[in-house]
């Protein structure tokens, strides 16, 4: 109910995330095979990623402009670094409109810990760094547009 609540209440800034709350209350997520899956176009969709982890090194802060992340851990131990986008000084790799990314090699500010279960938003102003951490990962990550 408290994700509902964060989506809905709290943040109304696009009307998809009901449906991404819906989507992720009633998907089994640990089942879906990796890669995209569609919710409603464009507009909301989720990619299903498992591998390793970066280890302790800490990949490029990623940005993004038209959609906010849902970070859901499903499988291992994730750590993201995040940092204020305003404080990045500059793109070390310009934003590219076709992926909706750019990335800075800067160091974030704080760190995120995450274990099976755990969520976490991410919006245009938020830098962050995911996938640090050791073994095997799997994760949920729902685009919503903005």
């Amino acid at each position: 109910m408290i994700l509902y609540r964060v989506l809905k209440d709290i943040f109304p800034c696009t009307s998809a995330f009901p449906a991404a709350y819906k989507f992720m209350t009633e998907t089994n997520l640990k089942e879906l095979a990796c890669g995209k899956h569609e919710i409603d176009g464009i507009n909301l969709y989720c990619t299903i990623w498992e591998g390793e982890g970066k280890g302790l090194e800490i990949p490029p802060l990623e940005v993004h402009d038209s959609y906010i992340d849902i970070h859901i851990l499903l499988d291992g131990n994730e750590s993201i670094g995040v940092k204020n986008r305003a404080l990045c000084l500059s793109e070390n790799t310009p934003y590219d409109e076709s992926s909706d990314i750019a990335f800075y090699e800067e160091a974030p500010h704080n760190f995120i810990n995450m274990s099976p279960g755990n969520f976490a938003l991410f919006f245009p102003h938020d830098a962050h760094s995911p996938l640090i951490g050791k073994g095997f990962i799997k994760k949920a990550v729902i685009k919503v547009a903005i």
